[in-house]
């Protein structure tokens, strides 16, 4: 089975770093740490084609997305659940909205297809109470729990997560960690998972399969779960 997402020599840490090759497995979460400077935040935009890399190649199920036509690297990335840095949601839309928008533009799907899809996507993050409200008018919390929405509106087999879980606490990043994984099974989560950042609440390194960071001197260094 092809893997999710493969790293093929991307140059991570820095000059002088080591270049960077993983692979993260089907109904793997895998999180790779690492300060600003690291190179991991730049991850995702190299899976999704949305960057090149300096040097070696990332592939999303088999296919280098970058490579593509563009209208058909636009529906490859429909495959890929993408939260960044942040939560990247339109201020001039509503969270309602917010979630809305890859079904409206990136399906088939009927408007009443849309709507029901989204209600149970908002009342899975448990912000249905406040769907109405632009982000200015929602909390940080609000705003990441309707990113987490968005970001799974095609219910992705692979989620790329950036600094997903900055400002929230252990607890509701523990929650939105496991709506994420989409639930178990025996042979594990439902989905594939990368995380990249800095650092990650202790009480979730337990659900992960691997982290690793990378040293100051570029190294990937492995660290225990």
């Amino acid at each position: 089975m092809t893997a999710p997402l493969v790293f093929q020599e991307v140059p991570v840490g820095g000059k002088g770093g080591q270049p960077l090759t993983l692979e993260v497995a089907a109904r793997e979460t895998v999180a790779l740490l690492g300060d600003e400077d690291s190179g991991v935040g730049q991850l995702g935009g190299y899976a999704l084609g949305l960057d090149r890399p300096p040097h070696g190649r990332a592939l999303v199920f088999g296919t280098e997305i970058l490579g593509l036509p563009e209208g058909e690297r636009l529906a490859f990335r429909r495959r890929v659940g993408y939260l960044p840095a942040g939560d990247a949601l339109l201020q001039n839309l509503s969270l309602r909205d917010n979630v809305a928008l890859p079904l409206r533009f990136g399906s088939a799907a009927t408007t009443r297809e849309i709507e029901g899809r989204v209600n149970v996507m908002l009342a899975a993050v448990r912000v249905a109470a406040v769907a109405g409200a632009r982000p200015a008018r929602a909390n940080e919390e609000e705003c990441r729990r309707a990113a987490f929405a968005r970001a799974m509106a095609f219910d992705p087999a692979l989620l790329i997560l950036e600094q997903p879980f900055d400002g929230l606490t252990a607890r509701v990043a523990a929650e939105l960690l496991e709506f994420a994984r989409g639930g178990e099974s025996a042979e594990g989560a439902r989905r594939a998972i990368l995380i990249t950042g800095q650092e990650l609440p202790g009480l979730l390194l337990p659900r992960l399969e691997r982290v690793y960071r990378v040293s100051r001197a570029g190294a990937l260094e492995m660290e225990t779960v």
